[in-house]
This record gives C-alpha cells, sequence and structure tokens, in this order.
C-alpha cells in the first residue's frame, strides 16, 4: 500500500511534535515567549505573530529548526497504520540476528579486556582527570600512550567467518552450484545499485569537485580551496544551521571546526558540563 504524499508529511509532523513536546528546548521555548509577554514590543492585538517575529530574531527559531532537522534525520519514514503486515514485516531479520549475537560477543571480549586491566567502563571521569583532559585536549592527537597491554576486541577472521555464514532462510537458489556461488565468500542476496545509479548517488566524489584533503582536482589550487572551505565553514557555523553543516561537511570538515560542526550536525552540545 502506498503512502499518500500529504497522509505522510502528516504522520511526520504528528511524530516530530510528539517528540519535542516536554523536551527541554519545548521548556525553554514556553519560558521565553512568557518572557516576551512583557517586553513592550509584544502588542496584545498581534500577540501570536509578536511572538513568533521574538523567537525568529532571538535565535530560538533556528535551534527548533535544527531539532526538527535532528529528529528527521533520527527516523525512518512512519509506514501507513492501514499497511498490512506483509507490507512492515522485518525483511532482514536473519541479519539482525546475526548482528546481535555478534555485538555480544564483542562486548563480552571487551568486558573480558577491561576486567583484565581493571578498567572501568560506562563511568564519568572525576573532576579533576576532566580538567586536565581539556587541558591537553589539543595536545591528544599527538600523545602515544602504551597500548601492548590492549588486544585486539576481535580477529578480522572471525568477522568474516560470521559473514560467510550468512545466509538469508527465505532465498532458495537450488541444489544446482553456479558460477555465482564463485564470485565471492559472502553468499547475501541483497539488491545494489549498477555503476551508473552509483555514480549519480556519489556525484560529490567526482574529480572536479573539492574535497579537502584530497588534490585530485586541479582546478582549483589546494591551499586555496582550503582557504575558502574554511572561511565557508565559519559562515556555516554562524548561521547555526544544521542542515547547512550537514551539506557543507560532503567536501570535507577542517580539524579547527570539526568540534563545532558535529555538535551542530548532531544538535547537541560540546562544552563542558
Amino acid at each position: 500500500a502506498m503512502l499518500d504524499p500529504d497522509r505522510g508529511l502528516s504522520l511526520t509532523i504528528a511524530r516530530v511534535v510528539q517528540r519535542l513536546q516536554g523536551s527541554s528546548l519545548h521548556s525553554q521555548l514556553e519560558r521565553q515567549a512568557r518572557v516576551s509577554v512583557h517586553k513592550p514590543e509584544i502588542k496584545l492585538e498581534s500577540l501570536k505573530e509578536d511572538i513568533k517575529d521574538f523567537l525568529k530574531t532571538s535565535g530560538w527559531e533556528k535551534k527548533l529548526q535544527n531539532a526538527v532537522y535532528s529528529e528527521l534525520n533520527m527516523f525512518p519514514s512512519p509506514c501507513h497504520p492501514a499497511a498490512p503486515p506483509e507490507h512492515i514485516k522485518e525483511p532482514l531479520a536473519y541479519m539482525r540476528k546475526a548482528q546481535g549475537s555478534w555485538e555480544k560477543r564483542i562486548l563480552k571480549s571487551l568486558n573480558s579486556m577491561c576486567t583484565e586491566l581493571n578498567i572501568p567502563l560506562a563511568q564519568k571521569r572525576p573532576v579533576n582527570e576532566q580538567k586536565e583532559l581539556l587541558n591537553k585536549w589539543n595536545e591528544m592527537g599527538t600523545d602515544e600512550p602504551d597500548l601492548s597491554l590492549f588486544r585486539p576486541v576481535y580477529a578480522p577472521k572471525d568477522f568474516l567467518e560470521v559473514l560467510m555464514n550468512l545466509r538469508n532462510p527465505n532465498y532458495e537458489n537450488g541444489e544446482q552450484p553456479s558460477f555465482r556461488n564463485h564470485l565471492g565468500l559472502i553468499q547475501v542476496p541483497l539488491k545494489v545499485k549498477d555503476i551508473p545509479e552509483l555514480k549519480e548517488d556519489f556525484s560529490e566524489l567526482g574529480l572536479n569537485i573539492g574535497q579537502l584533503g584530497i588534490d585530485d582536482s586541479a582546478q582549483v589550487p589546494p591551499e586555496l580551496f582550503e582557504n575558502e572551505h574554511v572561511r565557508v565553514g565559519q559562515k556555516v557555523l554562524a548561521e547555526q544551521d544544521s542542515a547547512a553543516a550537514q551539506q557543507y561537511v560532503h567536501q570535507g570538515c577542517p580539524t579547527a571546526l570539526r568540534a563545532d560542526l558535529w555538535a551542530l550536525i548532531l544538535n547537541v552540545s560540546n562544552q563542558p558540563e
């Protein structure tokens, strides 16, 4: 059953509103709206529009816009409530099951290693350690701690073995071996895009499109592109637009702006509590 576009939009809006109601942003918006009522520029006869204008000029509309964008990226498109079960069933249940068992295996290995090394997991750092970490934050990339006690959480051959053993129970290709059986070790029938479709999807990776840290394009010198890209990144941060930030990083994320850009994309704060 195809979902009517207008109906789908209504469901999406309802879902986002439900998610944002009761959030800290919702409380802050209500508080700001109450505060704005006492401002001289807010007139009783145009109360609703004046409060909207106040929230827009004070930057709260942008924060709401980023929150909505973040919610839209977090959830898949809703299914029509009238759709029959066969249209919304999970076709990759076998893969989810394999994923779950692999994650348990990884977690067991990680917990075992941390127990041996007496390293607690999921524990907030003490205040002194937090301050020490902040003081040397920019130097951490050059820090080379002794990692000899840490072993790999899993062996690559174990992961390959899990992938090789994946089988779709709903797929039957007959008992007769064919040339397809020899195309690779992983025999999972998944629909994939052909070369022209991939080229269209990843057009931003074309040789004529600039990428930070890649010198493929001879049209613009790398230094010139980098300087311009950083300037645009600073403008994106000044605008505090989450959607623009996500589009911007498609061409690379300057190291100096990385923390602020990803905080904006994920709609989180990167400031210490």
